[in-house]
């Protein structure tokens, strides 16, 4: 890389033919993260405002490439970390997003949820014992007073002010529990996200679909009400309230991308609510790598 080049290309940003701007603008998005620092110690330097901006809507733009990339790349490679989907998500707000930091808090409420853990716990009494430490020990708590925030999908922001929205709360939820070897994962039910406790199925086999899950779930578990534990007949009735006839796939276990694309969607609702209609459009262009849910 060209450094002297670079600094060459950053000061013709705000030249006033913008068919010379937007020709800049390309070379330098094609370089990448590396020429993330020049544009930044770049702004610092300046007093001009147009360049300023040019310069700081260009790391966005590479940010977002980054994050794109990333994205596809957990999708084609089977998207089997749920967590790592998480993140990248994260990290369209967050670029400068502290992954360890998270895994940490993770694996801080999961280590004082194992120490107080014993052996031969039914199913019921784990789910107990994991709300105690989230929503007791912890204070976890559904956003009910600005629950269309764009914060509560962000899991960063989530761990740290300790309020969420329904998805979420459960995937913390889930990410933990699995962690502790309790089957517990993620049902996407109609405008409600919630967990079902699959007894005993193995992790490996929770992708293949269908009637795999339809006897195996002890009982549901919703995380935006500090856990609270229901069976079938009230997923039945939810259903009736809104007036959809049921489906299989309202009760068993969904895939990591299912729970990424609601994220996504969330996210895109939010900020539409907020006129972000940038943001709109760039999520918008992160869902679209993948096929439309089922």
């Amino acid at each position: 890389m060209n450094e002297k080049e670079i600094e060459s290309l950053i000061k013709l940003l705000d030249d006033p033919d913008m068919e010379i701007a937007s020709h800049v603008e390309e070379k330098l998005l094609s370089y990448g993260n590396d020429v993330i620092h020049h544009l930044e110690n770049a702004w610092g330097q300046s007093l001009d405002s147009i360049l300023q901006e040019r310069i700081e809507n260009l790391v966005h733009k590479i940010q977002f490439q980054n994050v794109k990339k990333e994205l596809e790349l957990w999708y084609i490679g089977g998207s089997f970390d749920l967590l790592q989907g998480i993140l990248i998500i994260n990290k369209y707000q967050y670029p400068d997003l502290d992954e360890q930091k998270v895994i940490n808090q993770l694996e801080d409420i999961k280590r004082d949820i194992w120490m107080q853990m014993i052996y031969d716990m039914s199913a019921v009494e784990k789910v107990k014992l994991i709300n105690h430490v989230l929503y007791g020990a912890h204070g976890f708590t559904g956003n009910t007073t600005n629950h269309q925030d764009p914060q509560n999908s962000y899991i960063s922001q989530v761990l740290e002010s300790r309020k969420g929205n329904q998805i979420l709360l459960a995937v913390i939820y889930s990410i933990i529990a699995q962690k502790l070897d309790i089957p517990i994962y993620g049902v996407n039910l109609p405008q409600h996200f919630i967990l079902a406790y699959v007894d005993e199925t193995p992790a490996e086999s929770i992708m293949v679909s269908g009637d795999l899950f339809e006897d195996r779930i002890l009982f549901y578990i919703n995380a935006f009400n500090k856990g609270f534990i229901f069976g079938r007949k009230d997923v039945d009735a939810f259903l009736k309230q809104l007036n959809l006839k049921p489906n299989e796939h309202f009760y068993e276990p969904c895939t990591n991308v299912d729970i990424i694309q609601r994220v996504l969607r969330n996210l895109i609702s939010a900020y539409e609510k907020l006129s972000a209609l940038d943001k709109v459009k760039e999520l918008e262009e992160l869902l679209a790598l993948f096929p439309e849910p089922r």
